[in-house]
C-alpha cells in the first residue's frame, strides 16, 4: 500500500484491522493522540486529503492513496502554521493533550464553518480551556505580554512549552518508541463482590507472545492505599497490587504481559477464574445499616478504617455550641436535603505508563502522574526497595484534576518490570477510566440553617454521607475538607457537623477538583438563600453580614486540629462587590418567549491555599555556564501552568528573564522531594521552594560580585542579566566563569513546608433563563470574581477560572456516571457521558480581587481548584429564583426538572 503522510509517500501494509491512529503513531507521528478510540473526543485527529477525520475510526487500510496530515506536517518545512501561530498568540491550551487534533480541525474551517464554532468544533473536546481562549485564536486575539528583564512575575507570559504543543512535539507519557516493549493487559472482575478461589492461567499462558500472567499468588501481600499524600494517617491500608477478594466491577484480578495488546487481551479471555460470590451493597445508606454485608471487614483503626463491621470508613460528630437551641429560637430557618452525583475527572491522556529495570538495577517508571515523588515511596515499601533504586518521573502530563493523585498503574509496571526483566506498558482505555480508576464523591448533605431577624446566622449544621466505593482512598479528607471551609468561612457561634464516609461496592472515589467543597457548598449556599428570601433580604448583603473578615476565627467543628491558617490577604469583600456590579450591569436583550422564566443566583467559598499537615517542596537553581539558570523543581505540570509560573518567579528575583530559565522537573532522579502537584500547591508550595531558591542565589551572586570587585555585598544589585557593584557591570556569564575557574558552580536550594497557609476566595454569579414547558436551561450571563492575591500570570490564571467554571458547568448540568444496581457503570464512554463542548460553555466575565498575599510567592494565592467550587451553588440559587422551586439534586438535566415544573406551572 502507498501513502503519503506529510508530504512523504511511502509504501507500508498496515496490520490487520489496524486504526490509522495506531498505524502512525507506530511511524512516529506522536501529535496524534488516543484519548478515547471511539471517535468521540478528537485528539487523534489528522486532515485526510484536508478534511479532519478521527483517525481512531478509520482503517488504515482506507488512507491508502490518500494524503494524510499530522500535526507535525501542518506547516512546510518545519515552520509554524497561521493556526499554530494564532494558538501561540492565543496562549489557547493549558495541559495541550487535546491542541493537536484541535488545531488542525481549526485550520479546515471555512467561513461558513465559523460562524457556527459550536456546530465546527463539536468533534474536538477540551477538558482544561473552557474553549474561551481557542475561540480567542479563531478571532486572531493575542492574549499573551512581554517582559523585561526582572519583571516577569504577574506579566501574562507565555508557556515555555507552547511552541513544542502546537506542532505536536510536546512528549507525554507514551510519547516514545521503547526497544522490546512489553504490553499489558488487566483482566476486571464481573462481580461487585467476590472471593477468587482460584485462577487458572493454563490457557493463556499458550497464547503467542504471552510472556507471563500475574496474580494475588505472584504479588506482594501488603496493604497501602491507592492515595497519595505526605503523611499516612490520612487514607485507610485497605488495598493491594492484586487481591483475592474484588469489591467491585472493574478491580482489577490477573495482568497479562505479552509481545503485543491483541495477544495481551487474548490472554486474558483465556483466564479462567473461580469466584465465590459474596454479597454486595452498592447504596451508602443501606452499607452502613445493620446487618450489610461487610466490604472491608477484616480491618480495624490499626488499618486507619473507622469501623469496618460497619463499612465507615471515617467520620466525624462535632458540635460548636447549641444547635439545636439556635434553631428553636430562630427568626428564620432553612432545612434541606441535597445529593450530588459521581463524577468522572475525564483528563484526554488516561492513567498509563512505562517501566524498566536497567543494567544498575534501578527500577525506572514513568507514569501520567501528579505525585511521582509519593509514588516511588510507595513503591519502594510495596516491593521492598530501596529509595536509590526507584526513579519515578513524568513527562508533560494530559490533565490530572486529582485524579492522578493516585497510583492505578505504577504498582503493576513494577510489579511485571521486576518479574520480566523486560521494559512493559499500561495504557488504560477510556472504559477502564471509567470504570476502574476513581470519580468524584457522591454525597448526601442535609443542611440545617438559622438566623436572627437582622440576618445574622445563629445556626449551621451538615449531616454528610459520603461514598467512598469499594475502597477508601481520599475519604476521610475529601469529607473532612468539604465539611470545612464550606461553614468556616460564615461567622456562626453555633456548627454541628455529623460526616460519615461509607464503602459501598462500587468504583472507587476519590481525590477530585475542590475535594468535597462543591458538594456541600451545594447544600450549604442553597440555605444561606432560602434565608435570605425567608427575611426578604438580599442574597449580596446576608453574605455581607456573615462572612468572615480578617481576625475573624475560621471555624469549622471538623477542622479544629489545624492551627496554621491565616488571613495572608483578604479580597472576599471586592469578589462580592465585582460580582454584584456586574450582574446589575446591563446585558444584550434576549428574544425569549413567556415560556421563559429569568433568574439569577449568586454563590462564594473559601479555600485554604494548602492540604493540611505539611506539603513539601524543594527547589534548586544554579548560574549556568552561559549565564542562564538552571531550575530544578519537583512538582508536575499537567495544564496547571506550575512550568510558566516557576520561570516567572526565579526570573524576577534574578533579574533575568524567563527565557534564560531552564526548568528540570517532576523527576526524583532529580533529588530533593516535593509532595506533589495537587490541592493548587503548585503555585503556593512550590513557588515559595523556587522564590526561596532564587533569592539564596540572588544573594550568592552579589557575595560572589563583590568579592570580585572589592565592594560590599550591600552595594551589588542584580539588574539586566548582571551583577552591578558600584560603577562596575558584571555579566552572568562572566560571574559563572570566574566561579568555574576556582572550582566553583554557584547555586542554592529553597524549601517550602507548606505552612503557614493562607486562604483564598471566589464568587460565582449567573443569570438563567429556564424554559417551563421543557425544562431547559440556558446561562444568559456568567461572572466570576477570584481573590488571586497577586495574580503571577494574568492571562493563564484567567484560563484556570475559565476551564474550572467549565468543568464545573459539565457536572452541574448533565455529567452523571450511572451505577446499576449490580455495581456496574452502565455508560463508560465519552458518547454517552456528555462533556462539555465548545456550544455548551458561555464566556464568563472575569475579575481578580485587588490584594497581595502575605504568605504566598510574590503576594501570589492558589487558583486552580476553587473556580469550580461554587458553580452548582450559584447555578441552583439561579434556577430557584426563575422557577421559585429548589432543586436539590444535580445534574440539572430538563427531564428531571420538567415534572416539578409541570406541577406548577402545568
Amino acid at each position: 500500500m502507498t501513502y503519503q503522510i506529510n508530504g512523504e509517500d511511502f509504501s507500508q501494509t498496515p496490520r490487520a484491522g489496524q486504526c490509522l491512529r495506531t498505524f502512525l503513531r507506530e511511524l512516529g507521528h506522536f501529535g496524534v493522540k488516543k484519548g478515547c478510540d471511539a471517535g468521540d473526543c478528537g485528539a487523534c485527529t489528522v486532515l485526510i486529503d484536508s478534511e479532519p477525520v478521527h483517525s481512531c475510526l478509520i482503517p488504515a487500510f482506507r488512507a491508502d492513496g490518500h494524503a494524510v496530515t499530522t500535526i507535525e506536517g501542518l506547516a512546510a518545512d518545519g515552520g509554524t502554521h497561521p493556526m499554530q501561530q494564532a494558538f501561540l498568540d492565543a496562549q489557547a491550551f493549558q495541559c495541550g493533550f487535546c491542541t493537536a487534533g484541535m488545531i488542525l480541525t481549526c485550520a479546515s474551517l471555512n467561513q461558513a464553518q465559523r460562524q457556527d464554532l459550536g456546530a465546527a468544533l463539536k468533534g474536538n473536546l477540551c477538558r482544561c480551556t473552557g474553549y474561551r481562549a481557542i475561540e480567542d485564536a479563531l478571532n486572531g486575539k493575542s492574549n499573551i505580554e512581554d517582559a523585561v528583564a526582572g519583571t516577569a512575575f504577574g506579566r501574562s507570559l507565555p508557556a515555555p512549552a507552547g511552541p513544542l504543543v502546537v506542532r505536536g512535539a510536546a512528549c507525554y507519557t507514551f510519547d516514545t518508541a521503547v526497544e522490546g516493549l512489553l504490553h499489558i493487559k488487566m483482566l476486571r472482575s464481573p462481580h461487585p463482590h467476590a472471593k477468587i478461589r482460584s485462577i487458572d492461567k493454563s490457557a493463556a499462558l499458550t497464547v503467542p507472545g504471552v510472556h507471563s500472567v500475574l496474580t494475588f499468588e505472584d504479588a506482594p501481600d501488603r496493604l497501602f492505599s491507592t492515595a497519595r499524600h505526605e503523611k499516612a494517617w490520612m487514607d485507610p491500608d485497605d488495598t493491594r497490587v492484586l487481591d483475592n477478594v474484588v469489591r467491585f466491577v472493574g478491580q482489577k484480578v490477573a495482568a497479562v504481559v505479552a509481545e503485543s495488546e491483541a495477544a495481551a487481551e487474548e490472554g486474558c479471555r483465556r483466564l479462567k477464574v473461580d469466584y465465590d460470590i459474596l454479597t454486595a451493597v452498592v447504596d451508602p445508606a443501606q452499607a452502613i445499616a445493620a446487618g450489610a454485608p461487610l466490604i472491608h471487614g477484616g480491618k480495624t483503626p490499626k488499618q486507619r478504617v473507622s469501623n469496618a463491621q460497619r463499612n465507615i470508613v471515617a467520620e466525624s460528630h462535632r458540635e460548636f455550641g447549641d444547635v439545636t437551641a439556635a434553631l428553636a429560637e430562630a427568626a428564620v430557618t432553612y432545612e434541606g436535603t441535597f445529593t450530588t452525583q459521581r463524577v468522572q475527572h475525564a483528563a484526554l491522556e488516561t492513567h498509563g505508563g512505562l517501566a524498566w529495570v536497567d543494567a544498575s538495577g534501578v527500577l525506572h517508571v514513568r507514569s501520567s502522574t501528579q505525585t511521582p515523588f509519593l509514588t516511588r515511596r510507595a513503591l519502594t515499601e510495596i516491593f521492598d526497595l530501596p529509595p536509590d533504586r526507584v526513579r519515578v518521573f513524568c513527562e508533560r502530563v494530559g490533565g490530572g484534576f486529582g485524579g492522578k493523585q493516585e497510583m492505578f498503574v505504577e504498582d503493576i509496571l513494577a510489579l511485571a518490570a521486576l518479574k520480566t526483566g523486560r521494559p512493559v506498558k499500561l495504557e488504560f482505555t477510556r472504559e477502564e477510566q471509567f470504570i476502574a480508576t476513581s470519580t468524584r464523591h457522591p454525597m448526601r448533605v442535609t443542611v440545617k440553617a438559622g438566623a436572627d431577624r437582622k440576618g445574622k446566622l445563629t445556626a449551621l449544621q451538615l449531616d454528610v454521607l459520603s461514598n467512598t466505593g469499594a475502597y477508601g482512598n481520599h475519604a476521610g479528607p475529601v469529607l473532612f475538607h468539604g465539611c470545612g471551609e464550606s461553614i468556616g468561612v460564615y461567622n456562626c457561634p453555633n456548627k454541628k457537623v455529623d460526616a460519615v464516609v461509607a464503602y459501598t461496592n462500587t468504583v472507587p472515589a476519590g481525590a477530585f477538583r475542590g475535594y468535597g467543597l462543591p458538594q456541600t457548598l451545594f447544600a450549604v449556599e442553597a440555605a444561606i438563600d432560602e434565608l435570605a428570601k425567608g427575611l426578604g433580604m438580599s442574597p449580596f448583603e446576608i453574605r455581607r453580614r456573615n462572612i468572615v473578615k480578617p481576625g475573624d476565627p475560621m471555624t469549622s467543628p471538623v477542622g479544629s486540629g489545624h492551627n496554621d491558617i491565616f488571613y495572608g490577604s483578604y479580597g472576599l469583600d471586592q469578589c462580592l462587590d465585582w460580582v454584584e456590579r456586574a450582574m446589575q450591569a446591563e446585558g444584550p436583550k434576549i428574544d425569549l418567549s413567556a415560556d421563559w422564566l429569568i433568574g439569577e443566583g449568586i454563590a462564594l467559598t473559601m479555600i485554604d491555599t494548602v492540604p493540611p499537615d505539611g506539603h513539601i517542596a524543594d527547589a534548586r537553581i544554579s548560574l549556568r555556564e552561559d549565564g542562564g539558570f538552571e531550575l530544578i523543581v519537583g512538582t508536575a505540570e499537567f495544564g496547571n501552568g506550575t512550568s510558566t509560573v516557576h520561570r516567572q518567579i526565579a526570573a524576577t528575583a534574578l533579574a533575568t528573564t524567563v527565557d534564560q530559565i531552564r526548568l528540570l522537573q517532576s523527576d526524583t532522579a532529580h533529588g530533593g522531594h516535593d509532595t506533589g502537584a495537587y490541592g493548587s500547591t503548585g503555585t503556593f508550595v512550590a513557588g515559595r521552594a523556587t522564590q526561596a531558591a532564587a533569592e539564596n542565589l540572588a544573594e550568592d551572586i552579589k557575595v560572589f560580585a563583590s568579592t570580585a570587585t572589592r565592594t560590599s555585598p550591600d552595594t551589588c544589585v542584580l539588574e539586566n542579566d548582571s551583577a552591578i557593584c558600584g560603577r562596575q557591570r558584571l555579566p552572568f556569564a562572566q560571574l559563572a566563569e570566574a566561579a568555574r575557574a576556582q572550582g566553583q558552580t554557584l547555586s542554592a536550594n529553597g524549601t517550602s513546608q507548606g505552612t503557614p497557609r493562607s486562604v483564598a476566595f471566589n464568587v460565582q454569579g449567573f443569570r438563567v433563563a429556564v424554559n417551563k414547558g421543557t425544562g431547559e436551561i440556558r446561562i444568559l450571563k456568567s461572572v466570576h470574581a477570584a481573590d488571586a492575591g497577586r495574580v503571577a500570570n494574568p492571562m493563564q490564571c484567567r484560563g484556570q477560572v475559565e476551564g474550572g467554571v467549565a468543568q464545573s458547568l459539565g457536572a452541574t448540568l448533565y455529567e452523571e456516571m450511572v451505577i446499576d444496581d449490580g455495581g456496574r457503570v452502565t455508560n463508560p464512554r465519552f458518547r454517552d457521558y456528555h462533556l462539555p463542548s465548545f456550544a455548551d460553555i458561555p464566556r464568563t466575565e472575569l475579575f481578580f480581587a485587588d490584594t497581595t498575599d502575605s504568605l504566598g510567592p510574590m503576594g501570589a494565592k492558589s487558583m486552580s481548584e476553587s473556580p469550580y467550587n461554587p458553580v452548582a451553588a450559584a447555578l441552583g440559587n439561579a434556577l430557584a429564583d426563575a422557577t421559585g422551586i429548589r432543586f436539590t439534586a444535580v445534574p440539572f438535566k430538563p427531564d428531571r426538572l420538567w415534572p416539578r415544573l409541570h406541577e406548577k406551572f402545568g
